[in-house]
């Protein structure tokens, strides 16, 4: 069964106009659905929709309703919201275009994949999908999707155009409001050159596929072994340990590079490796890990757009 279109209507840039469909890019994964259940009985918890002083209602005599003060509401259907008139219900017009990085990634929401509609469409859609990517800019526009107008981008992905909403700048917390008690020092260039090697040790092409949710295979263990009678024993979690010791972390980096995976060491065995550290520190900067043991220093991380 083909997929339904999400939306339908025609992509705008000045006089062109091209028809086409977006489908979602995205689909829901795996989930536990919990119920609420009444533990005396072990039966299902229901709810009903009730009117004070009337009681249960049927579903056919509940329509919208906006609270404009306490206790009194504009009735709207659905007939006059459709009605609603709003040119970017059908046609999205591309009104800016910006580079290609310049739209921070906290203001992606949802991707969608944008098709030709038909055979005509199919020329003026390669057309702008090959102008985006030779210009390397992403169109900017808004689009009425289901009860709102988004703030959309437009970008070439493969053979189509993957549309993206947007959050408006009202729904990005500032940056600042967080990061503001950090400070501006810099870094030791000895620990920046061991996270470096770390780094690129652990650097591959990203592949989705070897990613799964291991919470949902937990919880699902969970569920089997109570179904077959099981007693569970939770465990609690010690909480990770804190450093703040800039020693400690050039041995942590150490042993990461050393034998990657490896288990933090005991408190015991921890201060040897201060003293040790320590002691080298004082008579020179510490030493690089040989190349036999880690690649070549890696190039300086790229600044942010």
């Amino acid at each position: 069964m083909a997929a339904r279109a999400y939306w339908k209507g025609q992509i705008r840039l000045a006089l062109v106009s091209i028809p086409v469909e977006i489908f979602s890019a995205t689909k829901s994964g795996a989930a536990i659905a919990f119920n609420q259940i009444h533990e005396p009985t072990g039966k299902r918890i229901k709810y009903e929709k009730v009117v004070p002083g009337v009681g249960p209602v049927d579903p056919e005599d509940i329509v919208k309703g906006f609270q404009y003060e306490k206790g009194s509401y504009v009735l709207v259907n659905d007939e006059e919201l459709e009605a609603v008139k709003l040119e970017s219900k059908k046609t999205l017009e591309l009104t800016q275009f910006v580079d290609y990085d310049e739209v921070d990634v906290l203001y992606y929401e949802k991707p969608y994949y944008v098709v030709p509609a038909d055979d005509l469409a199919e020329e003026a859609f390669i057309v702008l999908r090959e102008a985006l990517r030779r210009t390397r800019k992403v169109g900017v526009g808004q689009l009425a999707l289901r009860g709102r107008e988004y703030l959309v981008s437009l970008k070439p992905c493969g053979r189509g155009l993957v549309l993206e909403t947007l959050r408006y700048a009202d729904e990005v917390n500032k940056a600042r409001d967080y990061f503001r008690d950090i400070s501006d020092a810099k870094p030791d260039e000895d620990l920046l050159d061991l996270a470096e090697t770390l780094i690129e040790r652990k650097t591959a092409d990203f592949d989705a596929s070897k990613f799964h949710d291991r919470y949902i295979e937990a919880v699902q263990d969970l569920i089997e072994r109570k179904r077959k009678g099981a007693t569970i024993h939770p465990e609690e979690e010690e909480a990770p340990a804190k450093g703040t010791n800039v020693i400690d972390l050039m041995a942590a980096l150490k042993r990461s590079i050393e034998k990657p995976g490896a288990a933090p060491a005991s408190e015991d065995k921890k201060a040897p490796a201060k003293k040790a550290a320590a002691k080298g520190a004082a008579k020179a900067p510490a030493k690089k890990v040989p190349a036999k043991a880690a690649p070549a220093k890696a190039a300086p991380a790229r600044k942010r757009a």
